[in-house]
């Protein structure tokens, strides 16, 4: 008996978690073969990973002096 197909509305709604490694096996597998037969989802797979990637190094960066001191004085005038 075939498996059944997962539709673009089930990937998109489990693709965060799947991207972060937080789904069970099988619903990864899933997703992989969509992602593997349906364009759509699979440039929305990349979308998300690449902005993923460009938050976590944002993230990582130091704000400049100016701007530290700029909400230092905001917060302390709060």
């Amino acid at each position: 008996m075939p498996k059944p197909t997962v539709t673009c509305e089930d990937v998109l709604k489990d693709l965060l978690a799947y991207i972060d490694r937080e789904t069970d096996a099988n619903t990864a597998a899933e997703i992989e073969r969509h992602l593997k037969e349906c364009r759509g989802c699979f440039s929305r797979a990349e979308f998300e990973r690449m902005l993923k990637a460009k938050l976590r190094a944002a993230g990582s960066r130091t704000a400049p002096g100016r701007l530290r001191a700029r909400i230092r004085k905001l917060v302390d005038e709060f």
